[in-house]
């Protein structure tokens, strides 16, 4: 697992994608700290962690369209299945080393805050629970979209199916509230990505919400090592 992990996360900077991911989450974040904390004169990051939301759900497919797409692309997985590591091992090594990338793409939230605390008093608490809620969201997102890059050898699939997701997710509210049967309404609002990100945006953590979001990323893990299960035996 280790040794995959390796493989993979340099992999991130031997080509610009890594570079790209980074430095567009570190524009947006950038952006929105300017413009609603040093324009707005406030210390208060809620607007900026909220819209992050819709940026990490477009972010995150392009992260990860290459991990297990391009192996079957490139034919070199057959050899990654006969190596002398397990199929969890390497679905793990992969879903960390686009996990690894993209804590290090949101680090720059925290960067602002400590630029921010400088210039006024910023509440810490609010702050660490908005960027857990933020990891948490990445967290599972990651683990789909790793699902979906397992599926095809194209990566352009594996993004556009990533992106179709991450508009499902971004729109499944909307669907809850015109849908009239309250037990499908109760389902939508249950599987809402934004349902259960809103209250970290407000400092407030809620160990369901984070059980929520930590099951949904061993669901998909466990998956995709049933796709590579799969590959062996055919």
């Amino acid at each position: 697992m280790t040794a995959v992990f390796k493989r993979e996360f340099r992999a991130y900077f031997r080509t610009p994608l890594g570079y790209v991911i980074i430095a567009v989450a570190y524009f947006f974040t950038g952006y929105y700290f300017f413009s609603y904390n040093i324009y707005g004169g406030t210390t208060d990051f809620t607007q900026l962690f909220s819209l992050l939301f819709s940026v990490v759900l477009f972010l995150i497919p392009v992260l990860t369209m290459r991990l297990l797409s391009e192996e079957k692309r490139s034919r070199t997985d057959q050899l990654l299945l006969t190596a002398p590591v397990s199929r969890i091992g390497i679905v793990i090594g992969k879903y960390l080393s686009a996990l690894c990338v993209f804590l290090i793409a949101i680090l720059g939230t925290l960067a602002v805050a400590v630029i921010a605390s400088f210039y006024g008093k910023v509440d810490w608490p609010c702050v660490i629970g908005n960027f857990l809620g933020l990891v948490l969201l990445g967290v599972a997102e990651i683990s789909i979209c790793l699902f979906l890059s397992s599926l095809t050898e194209s990566q352009v699939i594996a993004a556009v199916l990533g992106f179709a997701v991450s508009l499902f997710l971004m729109l499944v509210d909307a669907v809850s509230y015109v849908t009239k049967s309250p037990v499908l309404q109760r389902f939508f609002a249950y599987i809402s990505f934004n349902e259960r990100y809103s209250p970290f945006t407000r400092g407030i953590v809620e160990l369901k919400n984070a059980v929520f979001f930590l099951t949904v990323a061993a669901l998909f893990c466990v998956f995709s090592t049933a796709v590579l299960e799969r590959k062996r035996w055919n």
